[in-house]
């Protein structure tokens, strides 16, 4: 067991240093412990915000905004988002299909990561 002091140190890492930005995509199975990138990533889009929760707690909400007026996005239906580092996946959620989307539309997901 870790201390609560601990939970919220790395909790607070995670929220401060640790996002970097996010993806969406197409892919819906299953995620493998050694991927790098979303299964079918919409190349063309990207998410606007990844923004983190109060560093004090062991829970760290990510909020990513995806605008859909970028190339590429009308039309699709939404399979996976995925949060990343300066260069890796570090968290990807996959879940049933969502969309189409118009131009005008504006997606947010939450995430919810607990440390325990």
């Amino acid at each position: 067991m870790i201390t609560e002091k601990l939970q919220n140190l790395i909790a607070g890492h995670i929220a401060s240093s640790l996002i970097d930005s996010a993806k969406v995509g197409l892919g819906g199975n299953s995620t493998f412990p050694t991927q790098t990138d979303l299964d079918v990533p919409l190349t063309s889009v990207s998410a606007v915000s990844a923004a983190t929760n109060d560093a004090n707690s062991n829970v760290v909400q990510i909020k990513v905004t995806v605008n859909c007026n970028q190339a590429g996005m009308t039309g699709q239906v939404l399979r996976e988002v995925g949060v990343f580092d300066s260069t890796d996946l570090v968290i990807r959620q996959n879940f049933d299909g969502i969309g189409p989307f118009s131009s005008n539309d504006t997606l947010e997901f939450f995430i919810l990561l607990e440390v325990e």
